[in-house]
């Protein structure tokens, strides 16, 4: 199994001085995922407990969402080898139906509306993903 995000998560760990047990204490995870996480033993985590650990050890949020794999570096990025020719429709129909993105009634420059697709793109393919897994 791919062990990037766990070797990369270790690492960051690692040069705060954190204990697992402090982690997961600090971000609300069990010590046994971080560990399994960190050793390969448990694929690459949710986005919502990406976020926890971001936050607890003070690393941008964008910074492990694109070392766990659900960033990419362009809306061009290839899909996944799993991805049916209708995935494929229904992610490309998501992405087109782009109105105005705004924030505070202020639209979004550019920058800030590829961030938000980048991450969109990997939520997209998560949750295809874990609906497949569940058939």
């Amino acid at each position: 199994m791919e062990n990037r995000f766990g070797s990369y998560l270790r690492q960051v760990r690692e040069r705060k001085g954190w204990s697992i047990n402090r982690l997961a204490g600090a971000a609300g995870v069990s010590t046994s995922q971080i560990s399994r996480i960190e050793h390969g033993l448990r694929g690459v985590p949710k986005p919502q407990t990406i976020a926890k650990i971001a936050q607890a050890l003070s690393v941008p949020y964008e910074e492990m969402m694109n070392e766990a794999g659900y960033l990419h570096e362009s809306p061009d990025s290839a899909p996944p080898e799993w991805a049916t020719s209708r995935d494929k429709r229904d992610f490309k129909k998501m992405l087109e139906e782009d109105g105005e993105l705004m924030f505070d009634g202020i639209p979004l420059d550019k920058e800030d509306k590829q961030r938000i697709k980048d991450v969109l793109t990997g939520l997209f393919w998560e949750a295809k993903y874990m609906n497949k897994r569940k058939s």
